[in-house]
């Protein structure tokens, strides 16, 4: 037996089987947006921090140390290279007891000025908390039914409420802090407590959380970006597409 003719409603017209020339013009750019932007974003961000610590240290440090004076370019970054030396010679110092024997000393001074003493003790103590080590706060990502019940948000965890404010809630039971952060932007939303047995905790890392919530629900725990397609990805040929027809 021969194959017959194929039939006609199973056979695309050729103008949806060829790419134009302005369709794979966008493609291209569409593809060079893809990978050129956030190289670019990354630069400028980058190039930007190293001109801001430049200029806050630069001005402190004398004209003659300066390789700026001996060449006829300035250098970029050397401002941030000796903020890092001394922030952490800073750190190696107060380690020791002389170290903070003085530290202890400077903050006793701290403490009795009336405005001062509050701003400093506030700012310490959010820093403390966020590059600490071996605390809790913001270590874990979970979820909670916000803003009503059945629908449910990403939040991240932070300590146990304090007794003063755990003894004042209605709830017995163990009251935890949440911060529940807005999309796009994670640096902004809204602090509340929640009993416990209200929170499901989620296995997956601040950095996964944060992604998820930036990206909206696009970028899934575990899951790379998706990568662009290459520009030259032309649809299979009529001959692919249409199934032989029937003997």
């Amino acid at each position: 037996m021969t194959a017959g003719p194929p039939d006609p409603r199973l056979v695309l017209p050729p103008e949806l089987t060829q790419t134009t020339l302005g369709t794979r013009l966008r493609r291209y750019f569409l593809t060079g947006l893809v990978i050129a932007a956030p190289l670019a974003i990354t630069a400028s961000v980058t190039w930007w921090f190293i001109n801001f610590i430049d200029g806050l240290v630069k001005p402190l440090i004398p004209a003659s140390y300066l390789p700026d004076s001996y060449l006829p370019y300035p250098v970029p970054g050397f401002g941030l290279i000796i903020a890092l030396v001394g922030l952490t010679l800073l750190g190696f110092l107060t380690a020791n007891l002389v170290g903070r024997s003085l530290l202890n000393a400077g903050e006793s001074i701290l403490h009795r000025m009336p405005v001062i003493r509050g701003l400093y003790k506030g700012v310490k103590q959010v820093f403390e908390t966020i590059f600490s080590q071996t605390g809790t706060s913001f270590r874990k990502v979970g979820m909670v039914q916000f803003p009503q019940p059945g629908m449910w948000s990403i939040v991240f965890i932070a300590q146990e409420a304090a007794p003063e404010i755990a003894g004042r809630l209605p709830d017995g039971d163990e009251q935890i802090g949440v911060f529940l952060p807005c999309t796009p932007n994670p640096t902004t939303g809204f602090f509340f407590y929640l009993p416990r047995r209200e929170i499901v905790e989620l296995s997956i890392s601040i950095e996964d959380g944060a992604k998820l919530i930036m990206s909206a629900g696009l970028i899934q725990p575990g899951e790379a970006a998706p990568k662009p397609k290459a520009a030259n990805n032309l649809p299979p040929p009529a001959s692919e597409t249409n199934p032989p027809a029937a003997a």
